[in-house]
């Protein structure tokens, strides 16, 4: 079982992503421009085209994870709209119509206990995603984040 998750470990390093793709797509930027400008003269059209390949596969791929990570944010909005819901009393409920979903986002480490206490201070004094996270006493732990 890993480590209990807290705010100074709850950063999520995919390793397939972060550390092979991301890489080898940008070196395989740099690889085209290289061989580009060392061997212009010889078929100029076809190691422009490879550039120009390189950057848009490297963009598609950054995309299909943005995508990932838009539909995963939907999905902990919904989540701890539903909590607030179960957890607020009516008056807090109206005003945490205000929370931004970076604000959600960020509460939804709040164990159950806290939750309605850390949406009002949330409310009150602006908080940020990162300060919300900070403020956590009893940290809700997810592990299933992408």
């Amino acid at each position: 079982m890993p480590a209990p998750q807290n705010f100074a470990n709850h950063t999520r390093w995919d390793p397939l992503w972060h550390f092979v793709l991301m890489p080898a797509l940008m070196l395989n930027i740099i690889f085209a421009a290289y061989t580009m400008s060392h061997h212009w003269p010889n078929h100029p059209h076809i190691f422009a085209w490879w550039i120009v390949m390189a950057i848009i596969l490297f963009l598609a791929v950054g995309r299909a994870r943005q995508h990932t990570l838009t539909a995963q944010d939907r999905v902990i909005r919904l989540e701890e709209r539903l909590r607030l819901a179960a957890l607020l009393s009516a008056e807090d409920l109206a005003r945490s119509k205000a929370l931004t979903e970076s604000q959600l986002i960020g509460l939804r480490f709040a164990s159950d206990a806290e939750l309605p206490a850390l949406v009002k201070r949330t409310l009150d004094e602006g908080l940020t995603q990162k300060q919300i996270k900070q403020a956590i006493v009893t940290w809700r732990p997810d592990y299933m984040r992408v």
